[in-house]
């Protein structure tokens, strides 16, 4: 089943010109897309999880070079992909740890009861 670019940035939620740099950035690779007698974008089906996938790592911080790397069909073994995701959820941990740190940090100032008329910390 074939869509059209419309349908497409229903379906996954992303602006028609979100979709149109991905394809200009080599996020979607010529598998998904060809034009109609029109020229018009016509979409296979499967775009739409190619589409969710790319999101998704984009949003947890892997750059497009990473994702059109982990995409080409040239590209990276199983056991590369698997490595970089593995990296990429103990980078994502660590900031995790960082930030609960932080969090701690920042609660502990709240219930030291710093509040004063001269400013904030001050005695």
């Amino acid at each position: 089943m074939a869509v059209r670019i419309s349908e497409v940035a229903k379906l996954t939620g992303l602006p028609i010109s979100t979709i149109r740099y991905y394809e200009k950035s080599g996020l979607i690779p010529d598998e998904y897309m060809r034009r109609d007698s029109n020229h018009y974008r016509i979409y296979e089906s499967d775009i739409v999880r190619h589409l969710d996938v790319v999101k998704t790592c984009l949003a947890v911080g892997f750059s497009i070079q990473d994702v059109k790397s982990m995409i080409a069909k040239q590209g990276l073994t199983r056991e590369e992909q698997t490595r970089i995701l593995r990296d990429k959820i103990a980078e994502l941990e660590e900031a995790q740890h960082k930030l609960a740190a932080a969090k701690r940090s920042l609660t502990d100032i709240l219930e030291s009861s710093i509040w004063c008329e001269k400013g904030f910390g001050k005695h």
